[in-house]
């Protein structure tokens, strides 16, 4: 049976083709060649992957990345296409589908949400589960920069605490959107904010959401 991760991985490798190298992503600075090239080196280069959450190895993240932001695009499809080498924790299934569920997705409207066309994705229930047990696990890490109080709500009323503080913000929408928000892509996600208006203007500007 395909997992998620899998699934999520071979729609950004063919959405990826589709746009083409030039194209602009949500990550500022990035086109599409370099969002390429940082998910092929996450999973196969973990001696400079580190640099994502690591200051010091940072500018080593920077130099293998732009080494492979100079092979051939469809190289780089290619590898993120076929999956990590067989060495790499990443090859392993249980590791693909905990590590790469919500990069992938979250990548993939990267992407989607960049362009000027671009329209809403249905997504199935049980994805939208998936995606709220990773969010529900990781809110705390993603909103340790929220300058407010943020509660995460689900339209069935599930919560899950972004960030503790005064005065609170709760955001509401479908788990998709939710985890869009608390990765920093406030401007593009699908939600609904309640609370103090000088709070929500604040969190709408914030750079520090996500890891």
């Amino acid at each position: 049976m395909s997992t998620h991760a899998k699934r999520e991985r071979l729609l950004l490798a063919d959405l990826l083709e589709a746009v083409g190298p030039e194209a602009p992503t949500l990550c500022e600075g990035w086109t599409t060649r370099d969002l390429a090239a940082h998910v092929v080196v996450r999973e196969r280069r973990l001696d400079a992957a580190g640099g994502v959450v690591v200051k010091q190895l940072a500018s080593r993240l920077e130099r293998v990345m732009a080494e492979f932001a100079e092979k051939p695009y469809e190289e780089l499809i290619q590898l993120l296409r076929t999956g990590p080498p067989r060495f790499s924790p990443f090859s392993l299934k249980q590791v693909d589908e905990a590590s790469n569920v919500v990069e992938f997705y979250v990548h993939t409207e990267d992407v989607r949400r960049a362009q000027p066309d671009w329209t809403p994705r249905e997504l199935d229930p049980v994805f939208q589960e998936a995606l709220w047990s990773r969010l529900d696990r990781t809110a705390r890490l993603m909103g340790r920069g929220a300058p407010t109080g943020v509660v995460l709500r689900r339209p069935n009323g599930q919560t899950t605490v972004l960030n503790k503080g005064t005065p609170v913000v709760t955001v509401t929408g479908e788990p998709s959107e939710l985890l869009l928000f608390a990765f920093g892509r406030q401007g593009v996600a699908d939600v609904k904010l309640d609370g103090d208006k000088d709070a929500i203007t604040k969190l709408h500007e914030a750079k520090q959401l996500g890891i």
